[in-house]
This record gives structure tokens, sequence and C-alpha cells, in this order.
């Protein structure tokens, strides 16, 4: 049986993916769990995720699982590689279980919680969940969805269905570059409002006066909200996750900068440049 789990089940089970709204896909994953596990209560945290990049997905997932219960279930599945030898993770950190596939997507959360525990899906583990032979191409209606069910219902903990391992493969997007009067990051996101979501935290900004955020031709002071500025105008800001943004008044920062993701941003000491 082994130790026993770091993660008590609290039947809820969120659901992120690059695979949209208009297929199928998310309907039938969590029909998959229902049919297994009918009390779990199923949370849609983004299916909005920019095809075949996890590192968005990791970003979102890392900065949004501590605000579910204790116990959760978070299944990740942006999976350019599926089909083929990627390992499929289970990452216990901070009361929470999150499964994705080893391709970066959980490297934000293993790197931001050092007493972090990871394993990898076993066929010994997937027999015992009760999977048999997997479609190619839809690992997260005939794995993931299984297997979270198992998990959140806990009839299985993650040590009898994985073999536990030291490192997951590390994200696609570089951390943010952070030296005595800069950090360099890039933008790794856009919102539904146009929004340019950086992968720069506030907390790197601490010894910083006056921080200058620099992106495309713009150099911006940081505002505390979208109203201290007229309409259409650009303005910097620390978001509700806590990580710059950079945005357009009543506007959408994305067309009318013509920024967009990967594009480089970086912060500087107004005051030391004086």
């Amino acid at each position: 049986m082994g130790n026993p789990s770091p993660v008590l089940p609290s039947g809820v089970i969120t659901l992120t993916s690059d695979f949209g709204s208009r297929d199928p896909f998310v309907g039938v994953m969590k029909g998959c769990i229902l049919a297994r596990h009918p009390a779990a209560r199923l949370i849609d945290l983004t299916h909005e995720v920019l095809a075949h990049w996890p590192a968005e997905a990791g970003f979102w997932l890392a900065r949004s699982y501590g605000w579910f219960p204790p116990g959760s279930v978070h299944v990740a599945v942006v999976d350019p590689g599926v089909g083929t030898a990627r390992d499929i993770v289970l990452l216990a950190s901070r009361g929470h279980l999150l499964l994705a596939p080893d391709n970066g997507l959980l490297a934000p959360v293993k790197q931001s919680d050092a007493a972090a525990v990871a394993w990898r899906l076993t066929p010994q583990g997937m027999t015992r969940c009760g999977i048999g032979r997997a479609s190619a191409t839809f690992h997260g209606r005939d794995i993931f969805a299984p297997l979270a069910a198992e998990l959140a219902a806990g009839r299985l903990t993650p040590e009898q269905v994985g073999e536990p391992i030291a490192e997951l493969v590390p994200s696609w997007l570089d951390e943010p570059i952070i030296t005595e009067d800069r950090i360099a990051g890039a933008i790794v996101t856009i919102d539904h409002f146009g929004n340019l979501i950086t992968n720069i935290d506030s907390g790197t900004l601490a010894s910083f006066r006056e921080p200058v955020v620099h992106a495309g031709n713009l150099a911006l002071v940081l505002r505390r909200t979208y109203g201290d500025c007229r309409p259409g105008v650009a303005l910097a800001l620390v978001n509700s996750f806590g990580v710059i943004e950079i945005a357009v008044a009543e506007g959408r920062a994305a067309d009318v900068l013509g920024l967009s993701r990967g594009a480089p941003v970086v912060v500087r000491d107004g005051v030391r440049r004086r």
C-alpha cells in the first residue's frame, strides 16, 4: 500500500486544457470522470489555453490551484506529445494533487514549492486504475479522466499508481532574469480583455523605488488600477494574480500595442536611472 497519501481528497476536480469549447472533448472527459465518481465536483479552470503551449497552462495553474479547497485534484491537458513516450506525472503540492503530461507544464508549481513530491504514472498504476488500451490521441479521456476520478474518490493514492521521481521536464518558458537594477521577463498570456500578462512577479520589485515597465517602445510607471488612466492610455500594473500586466484603459492592449505572447518585457528602477 505504501505511505499514506499527502493529499486527502475533497472531491473537487479542476480541468485545464487547450481543447476550447466548440468540440466535445471537455464534455467527454467530464462524462468519464462522473461515470466513475458521480459525486465529483467539476470546475473548468480554463479550456482556452493557447494550443500546444504547456507553458501558458502551467502559468495559470501555478497561480490558481491554491484558491481551491485542499484535497482538490487538478487535471491539466495541454499535450502536443500525446501518444508518444512522454510521461504522465502526479505532483502533490500544498495539500493539492496535480496531474499533467511531463512536458514542462507542472514545472512552475514544482519550482514554487520545494516540498512538492512527484510521481511518474506506471503501467502497473494504469492497471490498478482499470485503464485498458488508450487512444493515441485522447489521453484526456482515456487516462487523465479515470485517473483523476479514482484519486478524487480516494480509492487510489499517488503511491499506488506511480513511482517517485526527483525532477520534472523544465518549462518551455524561461524564468525572468533578475539583476540588481533590471528584471527581464516576457508576456505569457493575453486575457479576455486583451491585457498582456507577464511572468514578472511583483515580489521581485521589492528593491525598486520606482519600477518602470519597458515593452515595445513603451516606458510605463506602475499604476494601481485601470481607472487611474484616461480611456485609450496604456498603463502597467500589478494584477490580481501578483504579476506585471500591461493594459490599455477601456481598450485591448494586445490590439492597440501590437504585442503578443513571448514579447520581452523589462522592468527597471526609474530612480536609479536618473
